[in-house]
């Protein structure tokens, strides 16, 4: 095994409070509470320093290191269909496109949730539809992405939650 440094703490403390955001708003408060409103300020403040990140950060945390690709999640699909391994030192290709999906949808869920507070949209059927239909999107995705990282760890035999926490990643 060679222990590679992979996530940087801006990437790892960006994850984990997008998670613990996204699970209080979901649990523990009111759609119309002020406090949901500012988790949502919270997330959509953690979405733009993701955003910058993207472009300024270091290593696996810049978008260039996972440009989306249709070419390369067929062929992560066709390594899984026949059973073979090959451990991606960042994200794979199904994985940098999920992270898109999360990011767009989570600006999508962020920019109507404040729309739908403003004088223009109060009570606009549209927005407030937008927002509920993209929460659960999100929340879809977000089972997706939890059973992909359970499966892929698994069938990797690399602990990607474990490189979530500690920023490195034992590849074989």
């Amino acid at each position: 095994m060679k222990k590679v440094r992979v996530w940087d703490p801006f990437v790892r403390l960006f994850h984990w409070s997008v998670v613990i955001s996204l699970t209080a708003n979901a649990f523990f408060t009111k759609g119309n509470s002020e406090f949901h409103h500012w988790i949502g300020y919270f997330v959509a403040t953690l979405i733009v320093a993701r955003v910058i990140w993207g472009f300024v950060g270091v290593g696996y945390a810049r978008f260039t290191s996972f440009p989306p690709s249709i070419a390369g999640s067929i062929e992560q699909l066709s390594d899984i269909s026949v059973g073979r391994r090959k451990p991606h030192t960042g994200h794979t290709p199904l994985g940098a496109l999920m992270i898109y999906n999360l990011l767009i949808t989570l600006l999508i869920i962020c920019v109507s949730g404040y729309l739908m507070t403003t004088d223009a949209f109060w009570g606009d059927d549209l927005m407030e539809e937008t927002h509920r239909m993209a929460v659960t999107w999100a929340e879809f995705s977000a089972i997706i992405h939890i059973v992909a990282v359970i499966f892929e760890s698994f069938r990797t035999r690399v602990n990607l939650p474990r490189s979530m926490v500690t920023g490195y990643k034992n590849l074989p």
